[in-house]
C-alpha cells in the first residue's frame, strides 16, 4: 500500500477499484472508514435511496480531488467498506412487507384489522433492530483500532447504530442536523426505527446534549411541541426564518455562527440531502422545495471547524437512485471528510 500511495497521481484519472473515488487506501491504511447502508424499509414516499451508497461510491471517481479547503485531503486515507449484499436482500423483503402496513394505515384501518399484520409490524422493527447492531459493532470496531468513520444511508434511520457508538465513546457530544424534516416523530407509522424517527431515537442517548437543526420545512404539530418543550436541547433554524432573516439583510456568516454557537465542543454531522434546495437531489425519498445550497451548507461547516469545535463524525442521507444525485452526495461525502480531518488536526495541535 505504502508503493502504491507512492505512485499516486491525485491529478489522474479515478480509478475504478471499488474504493471511494478511487483512492488507493485499504481498510489497514485509511484513517477514515466510510460504512454504505442500502436500508430503507420505512421509506413512506418515494423510495430508492437504498441505492444511495452505490450511486455516491460510482460518482464519486468523477470528482477532482483537490479541496479548496483542505487540498490534501485526500492523504488521510479513506476506506469504503464494500457495501453489504444481504443487509440490501434484506431490505427488498422487508420494505415489501413495510408497504402492506404503509397501505393499511393509509386507508384508516388498524393493523389488528384481517388479515393481522401487527406479527409483520414486530418482525419489521426487531429487522431494524438488527441493522442497528450490526453498524453499532462494525463502527466500534473501527474506532477501537482509532479509526474515523461516516455512514452513507440509505435512509435517515441508517446511521443509528452508529450514533450508539459515538455515544459508548463520548460522554457528551451535539448533533449538527441539516434536514427538511425534524424527523422527530414517536415510531412513525408504528415502525420503531422508522426513518422519521431517526433523531427521537437518537435524543433518547442521553450523551447527545444538544440537537441544532438546520433547514426543517416540512413538520408536523407533535415535532414543534417537542422542539419547545426540550428547554434548549433542541434548537431549530426553520427554513422559512431563515429566508426571512437573510432577506432582511441578516448575513449568512453571521448566522452559520449563531447556529455553531449552540453546539457543544464535540460534533456529529448529519447531513440529509433533502435539506437541500430539491434541485440538487431531486430523486431523494421526500423532496421539499426550499432548503439550503450547497455551498451554504459548506460555509456552516467550516464556520463549525472555524470555532475549534471537534467534528467526530457525520452521515449522509436519502441520496437518491439517480446520477445527478450521487454526483452531489459524493462532494458532500469528500467535503465532510476533508473538513473532519482539518477539525481534528487543529484540535491536537491547538
Amino acid at each position: 500500500m505504502s508503493n502504491q500511495l507512492q505512485d499516486y497521481n491525485p491529478s489522474g484519472i479515478g480509478e475504478i477499484n471499488g474504493n471511494l473515488l478511487g483512492l488507493p487506501f485499504d481498510y489497514e491504511s485509511a484513517n477514515l472508514i466510510v460504512f454504505g447502508m442500502p436500508w430503507e424499509v420505512t421509506v413512506s414516499y418515494g423510495a430508492g435511496t437504498a441505492n444511495g451508497p452505490q450511486r455516491v461510491l460510482d460518482a464519486s471517481t468523477q470528482l477532482d480531488l483537490f479541496d479548496f479547503d483542505h487540498p490534501d485531503g485526500w492523504k488521510q486515507g479513506i476506506f469504503m467498506v464494500e457495501i453489504p449484499q444481504d443487509i440490501l436482500e434484506k431490505n427488498i423483503y422487508y420494505r415489501a412487507l413495510a408497504a402492506k402496513i404503509i397501505e393499511r394505515l393509509g386507508q384508516g384501518q388498524p393493523l389488528t384489522a384481517t388479515p393481522d399484520l401487527t406479527p409483520v409490524l414486530r418482525e419489521i422493527n426487531q429487522a431494524g433492530q438488527q441493522v442497528n447492531q450490526w453498524l453499532f459493532a462494525q463502527c466500534q470496531e473501527a474506532m477501537n483500532k482509532g479509526k474515523r468513520v461516516a455512514v452513507i444511508g440509505g435512509d435517515h434511520s441508517s446511521p443509528l447504530g452508529y450514533l450508539q457508538a459515538l455515544a459508548a465513546k463520548y460522554t457528551d457530544f451535539g448533533i449538527l442536523h441539516i434536514d427538511a424534516h425534524a424527523d422527530l416523530r414517536d415510531a412513525y407509522e408504528e415502525f420503531e426505527f422508522s426513518h422519521a424517527s431517526i433523531m427521537f431515537n437518537a435524543m433518547k442517548l442521553p450523551q447527545i446534549s444538544r440537537l441544532v437543526q438546520v433547514g426543517l420545512r416540512d413538520i408536523c404539530h407533535d415535532e414543534v411541541q417537542i422542539i419547545d418543550q426540550s428547554h434548549g436541547r433542541i434548537v431549530a433554524y426553520y427554513d422559512p426564518a431563515i429566508k426571512q432573516k437573510l432577506y432582511s439583510g441578516t448575513t449568512w456568516i453571521d448566522l452559520c455562527r449563531e447556529i455553531i454557537s449552540h453546539l457543544p465542543e464535540y460534533v456529529y454531522i448529519s447531513f440529509d440531502v433533502d435539506g437541500l434546495d430539491p434541485k440538487l437531489c431531486s430523486s431523494t425519498g421526500t423532496p421539499v422545495p426550499g432548503g439550503l445550497e450547497l455551498e451554504q451548507a459548506f460555509c456552516l461547516f467550516r464556520e463549525l471547524v472555524k470555532s475549534s469545535k471537534k467534528i467526530i463524525g457525520f452521515d449522509v442521507c436519502e441520496v437518491g437512485d439517480a446520477e445527478w444525485d450521487g454526483n452531489v452526495g459524493a462532494r458532500i461525502v469528500y467535503k465532510l471528510a476533508n473538513l473532519m480531518d482539518l477539525s481534528q488536526r487543529q484540535s491536537t495541535t491547538a
